[in-house]
């Protein structure tokens, strides 16, 4: 009994035996912790692969139903093409979606993914593989205020701010252009260059906007770009009249052209060099036989509340009207603000051929514009006077070109139909 209990005493003595205890639980905690470390690092990379994927896919869902397509076939293909982590289930995709801040919202997309994995370490000691889950909300939310919107939807250019030009928009300009080129005057999205100098802000494009000196500091450059559904698109051409001859007015005449009914009015052209003041109504300018809106460098046209188009009465879509407007012109025309062509001062038929035709407005000092001008199959050129009075109009193009001094200050009436265009984005919002 004494020799155990001497045993004992020296037992509880020993030092040695201490440690190997110590280390012991030392091993464990170290081995304990690493495991979970590991499966911590795991956990966070799976979890960021399946918001990444969520991200994506009501992204590409929500850009879907902005062109008015299918949800649920776009997410599910970025799903289908991110295929990093594996999903348990099938995704949910609703549009719109049924909870959160954009409960209900036509213009959004909500997905949900959920994945099942076991964990290295913690499995161990788990019955159940823990779940995963991410979610996503993407909209399409407004983005910038445009008065310039360039249709080109190829890789051509959209628009051009070249030479000398001084152009303050006060607004955006947007361009549907797909260009991904650098800053090359034919094939770059939107071009700045020559001594121009642009203050515009955002400048957008569905490709790539190209960074440029010729840009105002602190103007937002917007690349990728969901592309500007045409803002007119809905308006068509008058139907029901007869076109009398060209309407010719010398450079020394005064001239009254009566519209009783403000209904519909149209001539085989017009020859504009002296004063001409139109009744409020539309007036179709037919190009069949070569006809053109041309006015003169010292012609005066007045009106108010209307709305001239340019098309044709032939079959052949290359003979639409054009106009050109001198730079020492005085087009004083304010747009209706009320009927079928609410909001536009002048219209090109949307079957024109782009290469069949140039069109160029311009006027001088004391020249005053309100209203859009509308140019969905032609290119269009700007030529602006530094004192030109443009303070409410629009550009809707398929090319738009600026060359000269143009100062828009976009502050339009209250009351007016003629206004600014509001941009769209698709972003995430929840």
């Amino acid at each position: 009994m004494l020799r155990w209990s001497h045993l004992f005493r020296r037992l509880l003595k020993d030092k040695s035996a201490n440690a190997v205890v110590v280390t012991a639980f030392s091993v464990l905690t170290m081995v304990g912790g690493a495991g979970l470390a590991t499966d911590t690092i795991q956990w966070t990379l799976w979890k960021r692969q399946l918001q990444r994927m969520s991200d994506s896919a009501a992204l590409a869902g929500a850009f879907s139903v902005a062109r008015g397509n299918s949800a649920n076939s776009a997410a599910q293909a970025e799903i289908n093409r991110y295929n990093i982590i594996s999903l348990t289930g099938s995704p949910t995709i609703e549009s719109p979606p049924t909870v959160g801040s954009y409960s209900g919202n036509g213009k959004a997309v909500r997905v949900v993914l959920n994945s099942s994995r076991a964990l290295p370490f913690s499995s161990m000691f788990m019955s159940a593989t823990p779940n995963l889950q991410a979610s996503a909300t993407a909209a399409a939310v407004g983005f910038g205020v445009y008065c310039v919107i360039a249709l080109e939807n190829t890789t051509a250019n959209g628009i051009t701010f070249q030479g000398s030009s001084t152009t303050n928009l006060g607004c955006g300009a947007m361009t549907n252009s797909q260009s991904i080129s650098g800053n090359n005057q034919n094939t770059a999205s939107v071009y700045a260059g020559g001594s121009s100098s642009v203050t515009a802000s955002p400048i957008s494009a569905v490709g790539i906007v190209p960074a440029s000196n010729n840009f105002a500091s602190g103007t937002v450059l917007n690349s990728y770009a969901i592309a500007q559904t045409d803002p007119y698109s809905s308006v068509g051409l008058p139907s029901g009249y007869s076109c009398s001859g060209q309407l010719s007015v010398g450079s020394n005449q005064n001239k009254t052209v009566q519209n009783n009914s403000g209904g519909v009015q149209c001539y085989r052209g017009m020859d504009l060099k002296g004063t001409v003041t139109f009744d409020p109504g539309t007036y179709v300018i037919d190009g069949s036989t070569g006809g053109t809106l041309n006015v003169g460098a010292g012609a005066t046209v007045n009106c108010s509340a209307c709305t001239f188009i340019l098309t044709t009465t032939s079959s052949d879509m290359t003979t639409v009207a054009t106009v050109t407007m001198n730079g020492s012109a005085t087009w004083n025309v304010l747009a209706p603000d009320s009927g079928t062509y609410a909001g536009i001062q002048l219209y090109q038929d949307r079957s024109a051929i782009m290469t069949a035709g140039t069109n160029q407005v311009s006027g001088n000092s004391t020249t005053t514009m309100r209203g859009a001008y509308y140019f969905p199959a032609q290119g269009l050129t700007f030529i602006g006077n530094s004192s030109l009075n443009t303070q409410c109009i629009q550009i809707v193009a398929r090319q738009v070109n600026f060359t000269g001094n143009t100062t828009i200050q976009n502050v339009c009436p209250t009351n007016s139909a003629s206004k600014a265009i509001a941009g769209t984005q698709i972003r995430l919002v929840d």
